[in-house]
């Protein structure tokens, strides 16, 4: 989710990831079963740090990820590989990060207008992903569901926190792992552009966390993308997480846009 240092590691904690196996988020290692869902990299220049997001393929070659997860003006890596460790070189494809024009970060104050139209497309420069992809749902589709409808969510993101003698150390697996969620709906503000998910890992359920960003939000047991993974509310990863409609025109228009 979106704060300053989103998901950022030592490089050689990205080429060869380990952490206590703890999912305080309530999930689980998705293995094969959302083979969909990729992790995306930035390297940070002047550092030995790289940003990490999370997306999906609409294609072998068109990854959905959150637009405030990159530089446009710097290449990013795409992986579809669901855990350590990676090979720059063997599992990653680069490719050119694009934001929606209209994006805007910090806008506005206060959580309402916060944040808008965060989304991006990347473009790999070669096919990495032979399918199934996610798929857009039909327009204004959010509207139509119920409160607390069925959602999956699939990332890369921090899996808890260790805590104790200090500052909580975020468990960070670089593996991809699932959670099921709830759809929180809403009639404010905040509902015309963003779905809200519950994020409290009570009566099995789970949620996202800093890495997840781009991330997409699927209609439980389908391939239908409802939402990318936008911004949490507090350190803990805890309450409930906000996610870019991707069912809106304007939203859709600038996805469909890019090839």
């Amino acid at each position: 989710m979106r704060i300053k240092v989103i998901g950022a590691l030592v490089v050689a904690a990205f080429l060869a990831a380990s952490a206590p196996a703890r999912a305080v988020t309530n999930g689980q290692p998705d293995g094969v079963h959302h083979p969909w869902v990729g992790v995306m990299i930035q390297f940070i220049p002047g550092t030995d740090l790289v940003s990490v997001c999370s997306g999906a393929a609409l294609s072998g070659t068109k990854f959905l990820t959150a637009a405030h997860c990159a530089d446009p003006a710097l290449p990013v890596f795409v992986s579809y590989k669901s855990g350590p460790p990676f090979s720059l070189e063997t599992d990653f494809t680069p490719g050119t990060f694009t934001p929606d024009p209209d994006w805007c970060i910090e806008c506005d104050h206060g959580l309402p207008g916060f944040d808008t139209h965060d989304v991006a497309v990347v473009v790999l420069s070669a096919s990495n992903n032979a399918g199934p992809y996610a798929v857009l749902p039909p327009l204004h589709f959010v509207d139509t569901l119920a409160m607390k409808a069925g959602v999956d969510i699939v990332g890369y993101g921090v899996q808890g926190f260790i805590r104790g003698g200090g500052q909580p150390q975020q468990i960070f697996l670089f593996t991809r792992y699932f959670a099921p969620s709830l759809l929180v709906q809403s009639n404010n503000v905040q509902s015309d552009e963003f779905i809200k998910l519950t994020a409290n890992p009570a009566q099995g359920k789970g949620g996202t966390c800093f890495g997840d960003s781009g991330g997409s939000d699927y209609l439980a047991g389908t391939t239908t993308i409802l939402a990318v993974n936008s911004y949490v509310t507090n350190g803990n990863c805890t309450g409930v997480t906000y996610s870019q409609r991707v069912d809106l025109p304007d939203i859709q228009s600038f996805i469909n846009s890019i090839n």
